[in-house]
């Protein structure tokens, strides 16, 4: 019906503000992936609508997201804490969350898109500019903070995006308005720091982490952005920079870029300090700060193996190869686990081991490889993964640990494979003075001190009260433990001082 103004009312069952609230507030509150897919339609409906006028789709906007943010850290906790979760579940879960911040970001930036180009009615927007660019920016990084999640793929163009919506910020002098982003959390914010947060996000190499830590890591980036520094013009200790321009990623300043003015150089700056601070807390004392909203509890070690990563690449001065890398192109045997590592050793044929592929060598050096994945074959691969490299035309089996992993398509992908071990034999173990045990994998003493040997054990075999034995030939070994050097939810790399002791010619 046409009003006596003139105007029709638009044929949306959220056209009135009470209605759309009322029904939010059926939505199913204690299902958190229904309740979050029904947001993220309700998302696209709403921006679709051409009818709404830019206050009004804003005001809707902000309903439904501050509506989603409960459901979402609910999923965002199932995701990352569930110890083993069944593929179907990990896609579903990993789908809802993703799809969520992907809506949300495309409607907050529709918005920022409608008052930058002059959009009739759009003028209204101006009083709410700081906390749409700051939600809009917010939005884009949970997108790229998730797609690193699963190890990409990366899409490319969301970095144009934050990149575009950050110029407008600052090009309207909203920059550095403060806001406070959510109802109920605590702490302000700006739209800078959120374009801070999700650019030094880039540069802490998320790619080398697990998910959890990836989770913690985007904590301690909220907890400690204040101190992030950001500047028009290189700086002594800045490490990184940005192109507002290019549209994409932050990229390390290897050397100084071609001078443009939508150049930004970026670095922690008084927040490394205060990263060191905390590095020094949580060691001293084995507990996190309270202050520290990592929004859940989480063992010191884990934390404090965060922290550490993330001191290494925001130094000025980021960690650089240890070994020069040569490019190289051939096929590469792989088997992965420790079960799968044991088969082999024990004389099974890669082509007989379960879960055996091949993968491509793209580059070596003295510390590990880079190699290709052509098609990615189950859910087993993820940092800290234990494998056994046959490369081809070899007789022995080197051990690797996957230190990097990004995915080009769901099923193709790049890995970053750190040496463990270029030689390894197995060992069957005993209990000193005891009966016989299990069998443990020898990795040598490459590297070792003198009488000190690695042995890669499966997890929770390790009992650092108790020595083992294993036969050399016609003389008995006696290891006792140094301490656990790595470990992972299949195996356990432990330290031991090695005593040979000769066996008598009358026994």
């Amino acid at each position: 019906m046409i009003s006596l103004f003139g105007s029709k009312k638009p044929d949306h069952p959220m056209a009135d503000i009470k209605e759309a609230r009322k029904l939010l507030e059926e939505l199913p509150a204690n299902d958190a992936f229904k309740c979050a897919d029904e947001l993220t339609h309700w998302l696209e409906s709403v921006m679709a609508e051409a009818g709404f006028k830019p206050e009004y789709r804003l005001q809707l906007l902000q309903l439904l997201d501050e509506t989603a943010q409960p459901q979402l850290r609910k999923l965002a906790r199932d995701y990352l804490v569930s110890p083993r979760l069944a593929k179907f579940q990990e896609i579903r879960l990993w789908t809802a969350i993703y799809e969520y911040w992907r809506q949300v970001a495309l409607a907050y930036a529709g918005c920022v898109e409608l008052y930058a180009t002059g959009a009739k009615g759009a003028d209204a927007l101006k009083g709410s500019m700081p906390l749409l660019l700051a939600r809009a920016l917010h939005a884009l990084a949970a997108q790229v903070k998730w797609m690193y999640v699963r190890y990409g793929p990366m899409d490319a163009s969301v970095w144009g995006v934050i990149a575009r919506v950050y110029a407008l910020a600052e090009n309207g002098k909203f920059a550095q308005s403060v806001v406070t982003l959510y109802p109920g959390i605590p702490g302000p914010s700006t739209p800078e720091q959120e374009f801070l947060k999700v650019a030094m996000l880039s540069a802490s190499s998320p790619d080398s982490l697990l998910p959890l830590e990836m989770e913690l890591c985007e904590r301690l980036i909220a907890h400690l952005c204040a101190a992030f520094t950001l500047w028009l013009d290189l700086q002594p200790d800045i490490a990184y920079w940005i192109d507002l321009a290019a549209g994409q990623a932050p990229l390390r300043l290897a050397r100084p870029p071609q001078h443009a003015p939508t150049l930004r150089f970026f670095a922690a700056g008084k927040a490394l300090e205060d990263l060191e601070a905390l590095i020094d807390a949580v060691r001293t004392t084995g507990k996190v700060p309270a202050q520290v909203n990592l929004g859940g509890s989480y063992p010191a070690e884990t934390v404090l193996d965060v922290l550490n990563h993330l001191a290494l690449y925001w130094s000025p001065k980021p960690p650089e190869r240890k070994h020069q890398r040569h490019r190289v192109k051939s096929r590469l045997d792989v088997v992965h686990g420790y079960d799968g590592v044991l088969a082999v050793l024990g004389g099974v044929t890669d082509h007989d081991s379960p879960g055996a592929e091949t993968w491509i060598v793209e580059n070596v050096s003295a510390g590990g490889f880079g190699a290709g994945i052509p098609e990615i074959k189950g859910d087993w691969l993820k940092i800290g993964s234990l494998l056994g490299l046959q490369p081809e035309g070899g007789d022995n089996w080197v051990l690797g640990v996957v230190r990097r992993l990004q995915r080009e398509i769901p099923q193709k992908g790049l890995v970053g494979i750190q040496t463990l071990a270029r030689s390894a034999r197995l060992a069957h173990l005993s209990v000193s003075g005891g009966a016989g045990g299990d069998t443990g994998i020898l990795i040598g003493d490459a590297g070792e001190s003198p009488g000190e040997v690695r042995l890669l054990l499966r997890a929770g075999a390790f009992d650092p009260g108790q020595n083992l034995e294993y036969r050399k030939g016609d003389a008995t070994c006696l290891l006792m433990p140094q301490g656990v050097v790595e470990s992972d939810q299949e195996y356990e790399v432990v330290k031991f001082r090695e005593m040979v002791r000769e066996v008598a010619d009358d026994e």
